[in-house]
């Protein structure tokens, strides 16, 4: 049905089509498209000109419409940005002093030249942004200027920095302590001492910590921007603080471009050790000072660096063709390198198999002890120390003591005769005064010591005791009313097997040794097999003849000691010239022989005599040194004659009823003839003071050490004393000496100090007032660990402080430390400082490239050359003081104290941190540290250890 459909539409519609063209013809389409057309293009007209008519009447009607006019701004806007940048005026006045002013301005316009305008400029040619940040540096530069002139510097210098470094002396030596307790081999200690130490700040701070800052780099920059965005608040005007753009620029140019490299490069264990042997560039270093850094070295990168250097200069050496004397000095320079290539071997392979030895336990079980005389323990300040601690272990401290006392009053007792004598002759009489005194004086020291009621009293023959009190109640007493008691009680504790004889035996004379640098390391004296190269003229064997070997024979006749001066030269050193000679030493055992050579001075031939005539007065009329000789002394044939002279001297001295005579002697003399730089008993210093002093000791008296040395119910008596001499100047010498050996109470040693404190506390009483006193003590006590040891040790430690200060300034020191702090703050110096950060940043005015760091090798090798040259320029009057172990590990524990950049860093930023608490004490500054710090996690888990310890109390 559907086909039929479509068939018949088709056939209706054809049908139409050709009746259409049949009537009107074929043209007949065109015009009725064209009708059409036309029909339609006529409507498209008639509606467009309508519609714009209509348009136009509509725009009239809005010209007077409510809405603003919004072409006014814009053009405005464009007349503005085409106009000419106005200059803003910056004033270039800083801090009032031109000198300040200049590098200061230098340093601003290069930090903006290279952190800011090498970027700038590629967005902008508009410099209104940066002199914007140009005048917010400048006026935080004023306000922080003004600061700086209102606060006083005097205490920061003075007393918080030195508690600062001591008490981070103190952390790290408490941490080297705690990991010594635990007595691991650690893979990597470096890292678990930096744990530790944290550990230890903390229980020390107690309410800070820096762990985060002084480890992790991410923090470090937090602090340092939030801590520039604290100092940003306080010193910009409000203003300019709240446009955040100039802000964070200002903020990232202080952190990142200056306060973080300058950090970086002061926490640089490199960059200290570089400077501490620029600033000790003067001093030489010594070969006995080098070898003990190598043999106590515990770091096997040194020990190699030092091996492989000591190689190629082997090597050079070898390669050069000498002949005539200059081979001799080759031979003796190859002879030298292989001993210290040796040494290195032998301590890295003990160092790696884990088996380091404690010479002082090793000699006290196996070595051999050179033997100390009573006589000297009792008048060598380091030695009586350990001799006091065992008599108060053995409950013998009162018969040392009573000895002591009666040194003291002795002394007391001739100074006041002497000057009862003097005012006698003036016509000024105190007789009965000066004699009342030195009675009750003599009566407190019967009571203490020897009546009934002295407790603990002193065990002796009640015969003497008697006759003494006889003595007393009817004669005047004397300097020596004392003397046979006391000699009684020295025979006591010589010969009673509790006292003397067992402290030989004891640890604490081994350290007693070793303190006194009586006590070598046995394990370099040369390999089994007994290979091995001399050096200078001596076996291998012999290169570190210890006074065990030399001191320990001097009473057995077998062993026989020969010595000469076999040859003699002139030496330059350093423009410095001088006569050398050279002493062939034999030694001769029943079983052995050797033989060595060491070289001497005159001048350590004359302090030799010194030494030994003032212990050994006898001496003094038999052995005659040659003189001294100002000029031509360098001449040939005065210096045969003065080596047939001094060979003379030393076979007088070495003549065997001669060292009968004197069995202490022979101690001298072989620490003399050792193969080793001589120690000179007097230094410099002392010699000068020697010098100064002799023409004024019979005229200068003083006898406050004496009075300190007498029991305490004499005290009030004494000093009424010596106030009736009136103020006389210190003595020096013999009386500073002397002072040592005074009495100290009877007392158990203590400790003044909890365990885990801050130094800044004060330290003793009348010492705060004391700037030099105070500062010297508290390093002294921190860097050599006096509180650790008795008191009667520090105490005179002070007391001798006290007289060189005096000496030396007398009562206008602290007058000059603050006029040298004014010297140090004044503008010459603050300008001297910025020049110098100016040149060391920007050195020509270009930025400086980053340093590469240095090889390893060479960093190793400075480490030691440090060292080297700090223990070097230790004076020998500390070593005497303190003790020689004793100065040893203090100096090498402060060096190694800076070989940890975190530790560096923790030091700096302590430093920082107090210097801006003074600089703005208004700011509550140490709150805010304390909030920096406050996610430390050595923080949070000593906060978790404190509530866990007090919750169980609280519970309860």
């Amino acid at each position: 049905s559907c086909l039929q459909t479509s068939l018949s539409i088709w056939g209706w519609g054809s049908l139409g089509l050709v009746l259409f063209l049949v009537t009107f013809g074929p043209f007949a389409i065109f015009y009725f498209a064209f009708y059409i057309l036309c029909f339609v293009g006529g409507g498209f007209v008639v509606t467009l000109l309508f519609g714009k008519s209509n348009s136009e009447k509509y725009l009239e009607q809005c010209e007077h419409s409510f809405l603003p006019c919004t072409s006014v701004g814009i053009p405005k806007c464009i007349e503005e940005m085409k106009r000419e940048a106005r200059p803003i005026k910056i004033d270039r006045r800083l801090t009032g002093a031109n000198i300040i002013d200049e590098p200061l301005q230098q340093v601003i316009q290069f930090s903006l030249r290279d952190y800011v305008q090498y970027w700038y400029y590629t967005l902008s040619d508009d410099e209104s942004f940066l002199l914007e940040i140009r005048q917010a540096l400048q006026y935080a530069l004023v306000q922080f200027s003004a600061r700086s002139k209102e606060t006083d510097w005097q205490p920061y210098f003075t007393t918080r920095l030195v508690d600062d470094f001591g008490t981070h002396l103190r952390v790290f030596r408490k941490a080297q302590q705690r990991i010594a307790e635990k007595g691991d081999q650690m893979k990597d200690q470096a890292e678990e001492l930096v744990d530790t130490f944290f550990e230890v700040e903390v229980e020390m701070e107690k309410e800070v910590c820096r762990d985060l800052v002084c480890t992790s780099p991410k923090d470090e920059e937090g602090f340092l921007r939030d801590l520039c965005e604290v100092l940003l608040y306080i010193l910009l005007p409000p203003g300019d603080f709240q446009n955040k753009i100039m802000r964070y620029f200002v903020r990232e140019i202080l952190s990142r471009g200056i306060l973080l490299p300058l950090i970086n490069q002061l926490s640089d264990p490199d960059y200290i050790n570089q400077y501490v042997i620029w600033m000790i560039r003067d001093s030489n270093c010594n070969y006995e000072a080098f070898m003990n850094i190598i043999k106590l070295s515990d770091n096997t990168g040194e020990l190699e660096a030092v091996k492989d250097k000591a190689s190629e200069e082997l090597q050079y050496l070898r390669s050069l063709d000498t002949a005539g004397d200059d081979i001799n000095t080759i031979k003796n320079q190859i002879n030298s390198l292989l001993y210290v290539i040796k040494v290195c071997d032998s301590r890295i392979q003990r160092l790696q198999s884990g088996k380091e030895i404690d010479t002082v336990k090793l000699a006290a079980n196996f070595g051999k002890l050179c033997t100390v005389p009573l006589d000297h323990i009792l008048v060598d300040n380091v030695a009586l120390q350990f001799f006091m601690d065992y008599m108060q272990q053995t409950g013998g401290q009162a018969h040392l003591f009573f000895w002591m006392t009666v040194e003291g009053y002795r002394v007391t007792a001739q100074q006041q005769l002497e000057v009862l004598q003097s005012r006698q002759k003036d016509g000024k009489h105190q007789t009965n005064q000066t004699k009342g005194l030195l009675r009750a004086a003599a009566f407190g020291v019967y009571e203490q010591y020897l009546s009934e009621k002295a407790s603990p009293r002193v065990n002796i023959d009640d015969n003497l005791v008697a006759k003494l009190a006889e003595t007393l109640n009817h004669e005047d007493p004397t300097p020596e009313i004392f003397d046979d008691i006391q000699r009684k009680v020295y025979e006591l504790m010589l010969r009673d097997e509790r006292f003397y004889p067992s402290f030989k035996q004891n640890v604490l004379y081994v350290r007693m040794l070793a303190e006194l640098d009586m006590l070598k390391d046995p394990s370099f004296r040369g390999s089994d097999d007994g290979e091995g190269e001399s050096f200078n003229g001596s076996p291998t064997g012999s290169i570190n003849l210890s006074l065990d070997d030399l001191s320990n024979v001097p009473s057995d006749e077998t062993v026989q000691l020969h010595a000469y001066i076999s040859d003699t030269g002139v030496c330059n050193d350093h423009g410095k010239t001088y006569a050398l000679y050279a002493i062939t030493v034999h030694r001769r055992n029943p079983n052995s022989e050797e033989t060595w050579k060491t070289y001497r001075r005159y001048s350590d031939f004359h302090d030799f005599h010194m030494r030994i005539t003032e212990q050994f007065e006898n001496l003094a009329n038999i052995l005659k040194l040659p003189g001294k000789k100002t000029f031509n002394n360098m001449d040939r044939e005065f210096l045969e004659k003065r080596k047939k002279d001094l060979n003379a001297y030393l076979q007088l001295l070495l003549n065997p009823e001669m060292m009968k005579a004197s069995p202490a002697l022979a101690h001298y003399v072989y620490d003399f003839l050792e193969n080793k730089a001589y120690s000179k008993g007097k230094g410099d210093f002392a010699r000068k003071m020697d010098t100064f002093v002799n023409p004024l000791r019979n005229s200068m008296r003083n006898v406050s050490n004496a009075v300190k040395s007498l029991p305490d119910s004499l005290a009030e008596g004494m000093t009424k004393m010596s106030d009736n001499m009136g103020k006389m100047s210190e003595r020096l010498g013999q009386d500073i000496k002397q002072s040592f050996f005074k009495v100290p109470p009877l007392i158990q040693k203590t400790y003044s100090d909890p365990e885990h404190c801050r130094v800044a506390a004060p330290i003793d009483d009348n010492v705060d007032d004391n700037i030099p006193l105070r500062v010297m003590l508290l390093l002294m006590d921190e860097v050599f660990d006096l509180k650790e040891r008795n008191q009667w040790l520090r105490r005179n430690i002070k007391n001798l402080l006290q007289q060189l200060i005096r000496a030396t300034y007398g009562d206008t020191i602290n007058r000059k430390i603050v006029d040298h702090v004014d010297w140090m703050t004044s503008p010459e110096q603050v300008a001297d400082a910025v020049k110098r950060f100016r040149d060391a940043f920007w050195p020509n005015g270009i930025l400086a490239e980053t340093v590469p760091r240095r090889d390893k090798a060479i960093r190793m090798r400075t480490r030691v050359a440090g060292k080297t040259k700090l223990l070097e320029v230790m004076p020998d009057e500390l070593k005497h003081i303190i003790g020689a172990e004793t100065t040893r590990k203090g100096i090498l524990r402060v060096f190694e104290m800076f070989q940890h950049t975190q530790l560096n860093k923790r030091m700096v930023y302590v430093f920082l941190e107090r210097f801006l608490e003074t600089l703005f004490p208004q700011n509550k500054f140490h709150e805010l540290f304390n909030k920096l710090h406050s996610r430390s996690k050595q923080m949070q888990r000593y906060k978790q250890r404190l509530h866990s310890t007090q919750a169980p109390s609280l519970q309860k």
